[in-house]
């Protein structure tokens, strides 16, 4: 009776010991590339150097810029200057 329980014990030992930190680490590592992949796509890159995804027809070539939106220039009203006429001159001295 006390061999049998000590068997299970060193057996159960081996296994927390040695199987399940393998066991874990496969498990974990499969979690982050699924969850890389889905941030991936989200932000329509390739995660762990794949091949980025082709560029859709009608955009422009990498490199290029461009502008979908540009907002309206306000309004000028009487009040403000169209243009800036200068500042106040300030004599710069060298402190050493």
């Amino acid at each position: 009776m006390f061999i049998k329980i000590l068997l299970i014990f060193l057996v159960l030992a081996l296994v927390l010991r040695f199987v399940l930190p393998l066991l874990m680490r496969h498990l974990l590592v499969g979690f982050l590339q699924k969850q890389a992949r889905r941030h991936g796509q989200q932000l329509g890159g390739a995660p762990f150097g794949g091949a980025a995804p082709p560029p859709s027809p009608g955009r422009d070539a990498p490199g290029q810029v461009h502008i979908d939106y540009v907002p309206p220039t306000p309004r000028r009203t009487k009040d403000k200057p169209t243009e800036f006429k200068g500042g106040e001159y300030v004599d710069f001295e060298e402190v050493k």
